[in-house]
């Protein structure tokens, strides 16, 4: 026990509280970086995230490195080979979703209003970082929303340009690991190191 403040879901397992110490509201502004994120959100719906992240790296080769470009020509025969590939979820779904997600993600990169600002990239991390809110209140994790009238909008956002199985709820654990709302708990080791970086990537955005 090393005594630092984490939220209850990071004490859970080693390989989650891994997580939560190197990654979880870190800022990822990469096109990549975002849809393995939104990816993983997916699949991990109804699922814990111990067994998400037990398998990342399976994930990871299974979908080319999150290349969306890649996972956009995957085609029955690739839908099959991730069905039979016990080291991922196989979930038809999801697995379905995730293809028709990568090609919606290749169609923001055409959008002329989702150029890269700054250090974010265009297209779906534009997107996704426009939606980050003002401000934001830092509750006690019981009190914790699972959703934001944020994460609402941008979840019908993505799903009228073509998202599947991204509803509210999803969105916003996407905007929490990636470092759009900070919900790290008050006194967390993470908080203020996770808010720098955030402020970084936000200084080098045009006014």
């Amino acid at each position: 026990m090393d005594n630092l403040i984490r939220p209850g879901w990071a004490e859970r397992s080693t390989i989650e509280r891994e997580y939560y110490d190197t990654e979880w509201g870190m800022p990822v502004t990469t096109e990549t970086g975002v849809f393995e994120r939104l990816t993983l959100e997916v699949f991990q719906s109804g699922l814990s995230w111990t067994t998400i992240l037990k398998r990342r790296d399976a994930f990871r080769s299974a979908f080319a490195g999150f290349d969306p470009a890649t996972v956009a020509t995957f085609d029955s025969g690739d839908i099959d080979r991730l069905l039979a590939d016990a080291t991922i979820i196989r979930n038809r779904r999801k697995i379905i979703s995730t293809i028709n997600n990568a090609r919606a993600t290749l169609d923001l990169r055409d959008d002329p209003l989702l150029g890269q600002r700054g250090a974010i990239e265009a297209g779906l991390p534009v997107l996704i970082w426009s939606y980050r809110p003002a401000s934001h209140t830092v509750m006690a994790e019981r009190d914790q929303p699972s959703q934001s009238a944020e994460s609402v909008a941008l979840a019908k956002d993505l799903k009228s340009r073509g998202f599947l199985h991204l509803g509210p709820v999803t969105a916003y654990a996407m905007m929490q690991a990636i470092g759009i709302v900070n919900d790290h708990p008050i006194g967390s080791w993470r908080r203020d190191p996770a808010e720098e970086a955030v402020a970084a990537v936000l200084a080098t955005m045009p006014a």
